[in-house]
């Protein structure tokens, strides 16, 4: 069977996926949460669980593990960490196990994970590791973006777009209107992304308001990690090298 490949522009629309079981899922959010998550991993983190509710978040607490929680933008008030990838870089993580809880990413891991078999961690920083461990392990894949408040976004677009490009250049045929969308995007917007965002991304405005304009940068820039995370219930992430 053919190799395939979808892109759901939103959580919302997921129900309404094409692509029959067994499937791997990926899920975008480039800024910030799954490049934050390549970041943390790099840093040494050795399991980060991704947490729907900020009710659930104190048992983790007793449980030993360090908070990472964001709420529109802003670390949340007696977390150790906020949702910034710059941050993580210059942290040294090693062991330490994160509960992690944002505005969009982490409902989006969830999301992908109750339908399919497996759910990588997919962003700019890990693009190349990402294709190849999906090249050689998943025939099958639907890009999942995060998007702003289930709402598409462009910076999601756009990674799913230069994804699915290097998954059509190995043989994947592109299934849905969303995929050659996100394709065409990314052709358009290149070579300059950040100058693109910039321009167009409402979220990239809105985190530049709040002072992350290096973790844009950061988030925008591809292959600065090697690391390909995976979610696997109701263990973790845990981050697999390329």
């Amino acid at each position: 069977m053919t190799p395939s490949v979808e892109v759901i522009l939103s959580p919302s629309l997921l129900p309404y996926h094409v692509t029959q079981p067994p499937f791997a899922a990926v899920a975008v959010d480039v800024l910030r949460a799954t490049t934050s998550i390549c970041a943390a991993m790099h840093a040494g983190a050795s399991i980060i669980v991704p947490v729907e509710h900020l009710d659930d978040l104190p048992s983790y607490r007793e449980q030993g593990y360090s908070l990472a929680v964001e709420r529109d933008g802003k670390k949340l008030m007696g977390a150790d960490c906020g949702n910034s990838p710059t941050e993580y870089m210059q942290m040294d993580l090693t062991g330490q196990r994160l509960a992690y809880c944002t505005t969009n990413g982490t409902r989006c891991i969830l999301n992908a994970s109750a339908c399919a078999e497996r759910t990588f961690i997919g962003c700019f920083a890990n693009l190349s590791a990402l294709a190849s461990k999906l090249i050689q392990e998943a025939p099958h894949v639907v890009i999942l973006c995060s998007g702003w408040r289930q709402n598409p976004s462009i910076e999601d677009t756009l990674m799913a777009g230069v994804l699915v490009q290097l998954l059509s250049q190995q043989g994947y045929s592109i299934l849905d209107d969303s995929a050659h969308m996100a394709l065409q995007l990314f052709l358009h917007a290149q070579p300059d992304i950040y100058g693109f965002c910039l321009q167009h991304a409402s979220h990239v405005s809105r985190l530049q308001r709040l002072g992350y304009d290096a973790d844009i940068q950061f988030a925008l820039k591809a292959d600065s990690c090697t690391l390909v995370p995976e979610y696997i219930h109701p263990k973790g992430i845990v981050a697999w090298h390329a």
